[in-house]
């Protein structure tokens, strides 16, 4: 009996320090995925046809407690940046945005293809929206001139796209991880930005 125990005890503890291990690699931002099928049409047989996805991919970033993370006045949003020039909309690597189909965000048109998005969080009513061809960088070590790792080394000379997010703090609630969503999905339809209490929006359609 006494061995039975030993063994059980034994057990537990191995079960337990994986437990930690797995804690351990977990990452403090974990990954997250956004996606919508848009432009198309069901047909007869209930089968959707003609649709194009939109794909966007990015890190998400949680509060644990922390209330007005995006600061306020002159100030805002400068807390994001951790001495990167601009936001990576997100947390660790550089947030991708893969689309099917031509865009309109906000009016500019945004051809199909895969691109990094950023954002200037200019005030706490609108943010710039940026699209560049900057690769993604796996690591923040790799040595890759053509990519980053979050926006650090970010310049505006890959930039495809800038258009303007309308933002504002909504008091009623507080997001805890950044949430990346579209909604409104009817012909037209916006892409939301969510995070503490901050949301920002822009129009989305798929161009002519």
């Amino acid at each position: 009996m006494r061995t039975i125990k030993n063994v059980g005890a034994s057990l537990l503890a191995v079960v337990l320090a994986v437990g930690v291990l797995e804690a351990q690699d977990r990452p403090a931002s974990p990954r997250g995925h956004t996606a919508t099928q848009i432009g198309g049409s069901y047909n007869s047989e209930g089968q959707y046809e003609g649709g194009h996805w939109i794909d966007v991919y990015y890190g998400r970033p949680v509060l644990r407690g922390r209330h007005g993370i995006f600061g306020s006045g002159a100030e805002y949003g400068q807390g994001l940046l951790l001495g990167a020039p601009i936001w990576r909309v997100g947390a660790d690597q550089t947030t991708r945005f893969i689309t099917e189909a031509d865009l309109l965000i906000g009016g500019q048109r945004l051809a199909a293809g895969e691109y990094t998005m950023f954002a200037e969080l200019g005030s706490p009513s609108s943010w710039t929206l940026i699209f560049s061809t900057w690769g993604v960088k796996e690591t923040p070590r790799e040595e890759n001139p053509n990519a980053l790792w979050g926006a650090y080394g970010y310049t505006d000379e890959k930039d495809v796209m800038r258009t303007t997010m309308t933002a504002q703090a909504q008091e009623e609630f507080s997001v805890d991880n950044l949430t990346i969503v579209f909604g409104d999905i009817n012909g037209s339809f916006s892409m939301n930005v969510y995070w503490d209490n901050q949301h920002a929006s822009v129009p989305v359609e798929v161009a002519n």
